[in-house]
């Protein structure tokens, strides 16, 4: 996802003070621990496993924005940083302008996270609405639910994924590439990577929808998996083993989702309680 590069001269990132950088990755890490927070607060005993009830399309992207800021937010520090750096070596309106470039940069990430978040519901609504038989937790549906997380698994392995994931673990690349000058440019830079992402982790938040989507616990899972296979360096393990995970949780919830840590069980007496929790905060 390229776009034209500004035309002012090549991208050269400065060198940052320490303490800018500190700061910097301060500033993210502490608004992901407070959307944390927040995310737990709002979704304390919803999570009615896979067939946990999404709610209004208004109150869901409330609560999948916070959620997106918990989970992405300290994969993308390096980004961040490199943005930061490159709009501080083009002298970009002083250091007060490099940061507002910043933060619209990130403000176009998360709100092309939140386009992903409506067309989830989107989907996911309207598989509930066809009321399908097989669908049902006892019938074909945690067949369903492990096909999901099956395909999700394998979606690791493809060059589809490797290309994204490249794409992510390239900040310098990537914003030579896609480079925008002014605000309206951060902003589309900001999107440009949030599609990207998108692109490189649709498989795991797949899984998440499959696994229970307002469980912390499996929130928490996929955020480690998007922070390992993006921040560690070593790439391929990281996929193989965040597909080997995967698969094991196929097989399981196939087999024996009662006994799969974490999960709440559709119909069960967890999942019903969750149900009614949710009929209340719709």
């Amino acid at each position: 996802m390229t776009s034209t590069p500004d035309s002012s001269g090549p991208l050269k990132p400065a060198v940052l003070p320490r303490a800018v950088e500190l700061g910097l990755i301060g500033a993210l890490v502490a608004l992901a621990i407070v959307s944390w927070a927040i995310t737990g607060d709002r979704m304390q005993g919803m999570d009615a496993g896979p067939k946990t009830d999404l709610g209004g399309l208004g109150w869901f992207v409330g609560v999948w924005v916070v959620m997106m800021a918990a989970m992405m937010l300290p994969s993308i520090v390096p980004m961040v940083l490199m943005d930061w750096r490159i709009r501080t070596g083009k002298g970009e309106r002083g250091r007060a302008g490099a940061a507002l470039g910043t933060t619209l940069f990130t403000v176009g990430y998360l709100v092309a996270w939140t386009g992903a978040g409506v067309v989830g519901h989107a989907l996911f609504e309207s598989l509930r609405a066809l009321e399908l038989a097989f669908l049902a937790w006892d019938a074909g549906g945690r067949f369903v639910a492990a096909g999901v997380l099956l395909a999700a698994a394998v979606y690791e392995l493809t060059r589809v994924k490797d290309a994204w994931l490249t794409e992510c673990r390239a900040p310098l690349t990537f914003l030579r590439d896609a480079w925008r000058p002014g605000s309206a440019g951060a902003v589309r830079m900001g999107i440009a990577h949030g599609a990207s992402c998108i692109g490189c982790c649709s498989g795991l938040m797949a899984a998440l929808f499959a696994l229970g989507v307002m469980s912390i616990g499996w929130m928490a899972l996929i955020a480690a998996f998007i922070a390992i296979e993006k921040l560690l360096p070593w790439k391929t393990v990281a996929t193989r083993g965040v597909m080997a995970v995967l698969l094991i949780l196929a097989i399981a919830v196939a087999v024996a989702p009662e006994d799969v840590p974490g999960l709440t069980v559709p119909d069960s007496a967890d999942g019903g309680q969750a149900m009614d929790a949710m009929g209340t905060r719709n």
